[in-house]
């Protein structure tokens, strides 16, 4: 199964940094959206969407890239920096047009000097920092067994094997465990 992270990080570079360190440690294709804005998604099982966010919104490349790019009914997770805070809403109206729901959100701080942080100097320095990597990656591989075991569940329900077994209980106890060690935010809604 195939991933992307669909990425826009123009100012202090946070969400490059980001994407970088999750890419190198999990299998991850990554797409610069002001790069590359006609890339294929379609052969991808899992993408993700990063950016920075910018008037309470994701990157304008990353919503445009969205709209014309993202195929229907795909597994979506969101990533984005923030000096503020984090906010999904543009993107996941998106989302609902394409029939698509975020399985997962993770948010960290970025090093921002809009407007009058730039006064002193700006806020969330150094970060994102090599505990937010950690934790972004941590996101990303948890994410990506929930979807394999939601999958695998889906199967052994298809071929009558609908009782939970050993082998299943230990997937799950062992996502749950992990996922409560990432510092973020994660909503995983599998169908």
């Amino acid at each position: 199964m195939r991933k992307a992270i669909v990425y826009a990080s123009v100012h202090h570079g946070n969400t490059e940094k980001l994407v970088k360190g999750i890419a190198e440690e999990c299998q991850v294709d990554l797409i610069d959206a002001v790069k590359q804005p006609d890339a294929d998604l379609s052969s991808y099982d899992m993408i993700g969407f990063a950016s920075g966010i910018y008037f309470s919104k994701f990157h304008q490349s990353i919503l445009g890239f969205a709209e014309k790019n993202l195929p229907d009914d795909k597994k979506v997770f969101l990533i984005c920096t923030y000096g503020g805070s984090a906010n999904y809403k543009s993107i996941e109206q998106i989302l609902d047009k394409k029939h698509s729901t975020a399985i997962g959100k993770f948010g960290c701080k970025g090093y921002d000097t809009f407007g009058p942080f730039k006064l002193v100097g700006g806020i969330a320095k150094g970060h994102p920092d090599e505990e937010d990597i950690k934790n972004a990656v941590e996101f990303v591989k948890v994410l990506w067994r929930c979807v394999l075991l939601g999958e695998w569940m889906g199967l052994k329900e298809k071929i009558g094997h609908s009782s939970p077994g050993t082998f299943s209980s230990i997937i799950v106890r062992s996502s749950f465990l992990l996922m409560k060690k990432v510092c973020a935010t994660i909503c995983i809604n599998l169908k």
